[in-house]
Formats: C-alpha cells, structure tokens, sequence
C-alpha cells in the first residue's frame, strides 16, 4: 500500500512529496483546492480538523499532519533517505532547530500574507497586515540564508530537509514578486537548482513548480 497524501500545488505538500520521493516511498496525490477552499470542507475536516493541508495517510490508515512533523516523520521512517544528520549529532540539532524556526516564524505570516481579510475585516488594515506579514516573512528569510553553511545545502554535510523546506518558502510568492529573492537570498536560490536537478525529485519539482 501507498502513501496518500492531501494537498494542492501552492502548499506544503510539496515538502512532504519530495520527502517521501528522495526515501523512494509510494505516494497517491489528491488535490485539496485551496482555491475553491475545499480545505475547509467538511469532509477534509474529517481528515484535518485544523482545516489545513497538508495531510498524509499512513499506508496502515492513520492521519499526520503539520508539515514540520512530516519532515521529522518522514526521515525516522525512511532513515535510508538521509533526509536529516544522524540522531544526537550536532548537525541534527542545527537541522531541527531551522526547521522549527521557518515552522514558527514564517509558515504562520504566509498564512496572513496570502489570506489577510481572515484577520481584519477593515481593508485598510487588511492591506497593511498583508504588507507588514510579507516584510516579516523576507526578513526571517534573510535570516536562512546568513544561516547557510554548505553551500549549495544549508549544512555542511550536504542535502537535507532544510534544503526542502528553506526553497519551499523561496519559490512562494511572497519572495519570488519583483524579484527580490535573486537579490536577497542568493544562497537559497543556489539550493534551489541544485534541488531541482536531483534526479529523484525532478518531477516533483514540476509539478509544483513549473516556472521554475
């Protein structure tokens, strides 16, 4: 039995199909529509009660969700994968913690940044939170990219799922408008060709990012 993952393009789904694609996992996709809000439909909810995607289907049946938790998840389940440093090392703790960091202080205002009339009504205000999450968000992303220490991946001992997830925020709209990440996270956008050309997750990489 497969993996049955729940998500759309344009979210973190694409952390958790890299993942389980570099571990060589089966993996069936359905396509909750953030556009038409279907992640707020009722029979998602039965899956996520957050109302959030993405989720995956363990092949025995259960249900994680938290994109973070998938990564971790993920890599303990698939170990063949090195998708994180060996357990108790000190690269593990540095993977963890810029995991936990983009998990907690981006993912949160990418949220606000793209929905912001959830948080104020007024559109006023609504506009000035959209630009006041945005500036937040370029400003954490600046702080990946100083933290960047093995260039093209973000550790020194090569590729990882920081690299999934650092390049996830970068290619999102928030850092790709005018052309802010080529000026600014240069870095990131290193590791987001070298991600791109792995061979195991050249179609992944398509299919969630067609533009590049």
């Amino acid at each position: 039995m497969s993996y049955v993952l729940f998500g759309d393009k344009g979210s973190g789904a694409f952390c958790v199909e890299a993942s389980l694609a570099e571990a060589g996992a089966p993996v069936e996709f359905h396509e909750i529509s953030l556009e038409k809000d279907e992640q707020r439909s009722e029979e998602f909810r039965a899956l996520n009660p957050s109302g959030k995607i993405p989720a995956l289907r363990l092949p025995s049946g259960e249900v994680v969700t938290e994109t973070s938790a998938l990564l971790y998840f993920i890599a303990e389940r698939h170990p063949e994968a090195k998708l994180l440093p060996p357990p108790g090392s000190a690269e593990r703790g540095q993977a963890l913690r810029w995991i936990a960091f983009m998990a907690s202080e981006i993912y949160p205002m990418i949220e606000i940044a793209d929905y912001p009339e959830r948080f104020a009504t007024d559109h006023k205000a609504a506009a000035a939170l959209k630009l006041s999450a945005k500036q937040r968000i370029r400003g954490r992303m600046l702080l990946v990219e100083a933290a960047v220490q093995g260039a093209p991946w973000f550790l020194p001992s090569g590729f990882s799922a920081v690299d999934i997830y650092a390049v996830m925020f970068s290619r999102w709209r928030e850092c790709r408008e005018n052309g802010w990440r080529e000026a600014h996270i240069p870095k990131i956008c290193a590791m987001a060709a070298a991600l791109s050309e792995r061979p195991v997750l050249k179609t992944v990489w398509e299919k969630y990012f067609p533009l590049g």
